[in-house]
């Protein structure tokens, strides 16, 4: 059996089982050595395949399907650390941010915040006097692609970003795929 073929039926077993499943019994099944078992597991890993390692053996993390959606928002920098707050407390994820600028078309970051603490960090290097924030090149008008468990959390976010005055509307020369919506 080649190495491709045993990391494919390595695969099929963990995802079969809901336990995890002991290296040494992987081992053994395909007549290789623990290492062998290793490293196809770090192999499957570098190929994208989520697998945790347990004191019990090795595990396929069950995909979360997350919903998620653009919000459109204008507010002031001085709002920024509320903006991104109420977003990570009601339970979403900051994915970019990114503004539509009407020569150059989409510009977008990576954002990455899941917490208060990547909240700060990302207000520090603001603050540090490198960088402005993206969004006062389209005078404050800004999007966030947010994630979050569930589309009643995006709507959650949706009606507090509305209540605080920082959701803003899209106008009719703004790309179609901007309109808030949700996706999986």
């Amino acid at each position: 059996m080649s190495g491709e073929q045993r990391r494919k039926k390595l695969l099929d077993i963990l995802a079969g089982s809901k336990e995890p499943v002991a290296g040494m019994m992987l081992a053994k099944q395909f007549q290789v050595s623990r290492q062998v078992i290793v490293q196809d597991i770090a192999l499957l890993r570098a190929n994208g395949t989520d697998i945790l390692s347990t004191s019990r053996g090795y595990l396929i993390m069950p995909t979360q399907q997350e919903a998620s959606r653009v919000f459109k928002v204008l507010h002031s920098d001085d709002q920024t650390e509320e903006e991104l707050t109420l977003v990570v407390d009601l339970g979403g994820k900051v994915r970019d941010v990114f503004i539509y600028h009407k020569v150059y078309g989409i510009v977008r970051a990576d954002m990455k915040i899941r917490s208060r603490k990547d909240i700060q960090v990302f207000l520090d290097d603001i603050r540090s006097g490198k960088s402005r924030l993206l969004k006062n090149v389209t005078s404050g008008y800004h999007y966030h692609t947010v994630a979050a468990e569930d589309v009643q959390t995006l709507d959650a976010i949706q009606d507090e970003l509305d209540k605080r005055g920082m959701l803003a509307q899209l106008q009719e020369d703004e790309p179609k795929e901007l309109r808030y919506g949700s996706t999986g």
